[in-house]
């Protein structure tokens, strides 16, 4: 009989320990955040596909990249050209513009643009500097067609 009230006792539990408590600390993360992406509204629109433009081909000696098929190379200058010492040949640059005497708020004008290459990055406020985007057709032709006076800008993607 004295072996039975054993095994009916209580189990007692005890504060984890070392990998327990790591191992216990990870399952309560995780569960949590598997509830959180369920709670997800379903109301909510996905983001935009990713835009369908290939990958450049291989960088040349010099650092620049070569154009991607079905692209269009673009000089674009910069209102703000200290933009350009953060940019390198191969980012992915999302370019906005403010037409001249539009509104003062930006227009999407390229997204995930890629960078040819940079030029006067060095401080140089000649009118010299610009950036080199590799841009389908369409927006090059949005992007060289606007007004004289438009301030461009970029994003820079990760």
């Amino acid at each position: 009989m004295a072996d039975a009230e054993v095994t009916l006792r209580p189990v007692r539990w005890r504060v984890p320990r070392g990998r327990t408590l790591l191992r216990v600390t990870l399952v309560a993360v995780l569960l949590g955040l598997a509830a959180a992406v369920l709670q997800t509204p379903t109301g909510c629109p996905p983001g935009p596909p990713p835009a369908a433009f290939p990958a450049p081909v291989e960088p040349r000696p010099d650092g620049t990249l070569t154009l991607p098929a079905g692209a269009v190379g673009v000089p674009i200058r910069l209102a703000e050209p200290a933009a350009l010492a953060v940019l390198r040949p191969g980012a992915r640059v999302d370019l906005l513009v403010v037409p001249a005497g539009g509104s003062r708020d930006p227009t999407l004008l390229a997204p995930r643009a890629l960078v040819l290459d940079v030029v006067g990055a060095n401080g140089v406020v000649d009118g010299s500097s610009a950036l080199y985007l590799a841009l389908p057709p369409e927006q090059a032709r949005r992007a060289v067609g606007l007004p004289e006076g438009s301030r461009f800008a970029v994003v820079v993607r990760g």
